[in-house]
């Protein structure tokens, strides 16, 4: 589909590149569009795969982001405004072709919406390592976040750890924990059928209702309040409570009587954006992200891919994508 006010102005040296917009809440289209030859410092990547993580894009996708937020939740190239049209998305891993001599050829992970071709500063670009599929790299903005959530937790060797909703970014958290020496981690999530990826992640998995006692750290990532309640209702004296879900424009109501006073409970918030203040006066975004590349390399994460579409199907399966619960990670092939 062509949209004309999608349309970049005709520069020379151009070349056709199409993109996903969201055009109104619930709709996407697939846009022609074009990028430049790439200026000095500049590359040219084509994409191989890019990835929805249900989230956030499905946030966006629904024009549920706040106008005190809009700001704030700009994403690297980013095109388009809150709430719409808008060209959404945060993980792409391509080749490329032109620009500084020795990235070319190279497979990058770069933070971008879905589109064929772009062109961006080379210092956008991550290259993958050589012994990590591209293919498995689209899980990288999410094993970010996760990374940034399990140092806000601050999670100690031998620690008890809840985590609330098995989600990519859930199971990710509870994945990292579980290699921390000695802790005894547990994954919960209403979906019996996320038992199999629990496992496959080498991740105990209990239903929510079913936890006892209590914990040092709780972390939810559920997208759900009751989830947060839960976590206040199960954790011990001075334990630390961190918000990793994201609700836009959603009401959240939380219950703060009980023993949270009295059991002197910590509730602190997780997000991508900043370097865990734990980490930030060593820890840049570029060193952060040299070692998600890292810990990608486990084959056990492929558990947390649950589909592929090609690109010229995008538009149409995207709403569906979205929808469906057995979503995790989506992966899309170009």
């Amino acid at each position: 589909m062509t949209l004309s006010h999608f349309r970049h102005e005709p520069k020379e040296d151009i070349t056709p590149s199409r993109a996903l917009w969201f055009e109104a809440p619930g709709k996407a289209v697939l846009c022609d569009g074009s990028v430049p030859a790439p200026a000095a410092g500049e590359v040219l990547v084509r994409t191989s795969f890019s990835s929805i993580s249900r989230g956030t894009e499905a946030t966006v996708f629904q024009g549920l982001v706040p106008e005190s937020e809009r700001e704030r939740m700009r994403v690297p190239f980013m095109d388009g405004e809150f709430g719409f049209p808008v060209k959404y998305g945060y993980c792409a891993i391509g080749t490329v072709e032109e620009g500084e001599p020795d990235l070319i050829g190279r497979s990058v992970f770069c933070l971008h919406p879905h589109q064929e071709l772009f062109v961006v500063p080379a210092a956008a670009v991550t290259p993958l390592p050589q012994d990590l599929p591209a293919s498995r790299a689209v899980l990288a903005a999410n094993m970010e976040t996760a990374l940034n959530i399990i140092w806000d937790a601050a999670i100690l060797p031998g620690e008890r750890i809840a985590v609330f909703g098995a989600g990519v970014v859930g199971s990710l958290v509870a994945y990292l924990a579980t290699r921390i020496t000695g802790t005894e981690v547990v994954l919960t999530d209403p979906n019996l059928e996320r038992a199999s990826l629990a496992e496959a992640l080498g991740v105990a998995f209990a239903v929510p209702n079913s936890l006892e006692g209590e914990f040092d750290a709780l972390i939810n990532a559920s997208g759900a309040s009751a989830a947060l309640s839960q976590a206040i209702d199960l954790a011990g004296l001075e334990a630390r409570i961190v918000e990793a879900s994201w609700y836009g424009e959603r009401p959240v109501s939380l219950s703060l009587g009980g023993a949270f006073h009295s059991r002197r409970l910590s509730i602190v918030s997780s997000q991508v954006g900043h370097v865990s203040g734990r980490m930030r006066a060593r820890w840049s975004h570029a060193r952060r992200l040299a070692k998600v590349m890292d810990l990608l390399r486990d084959d056990r994460l492929e558990a947390l891919i649950s589909g592929e579409t090609a690109f010229a199907d995008l538009a149409e399966d995207y709403p569906r994508i979205l929808q469906s619960s057995a979503t995790l990670l989506h992966r899309i092939r170009y």
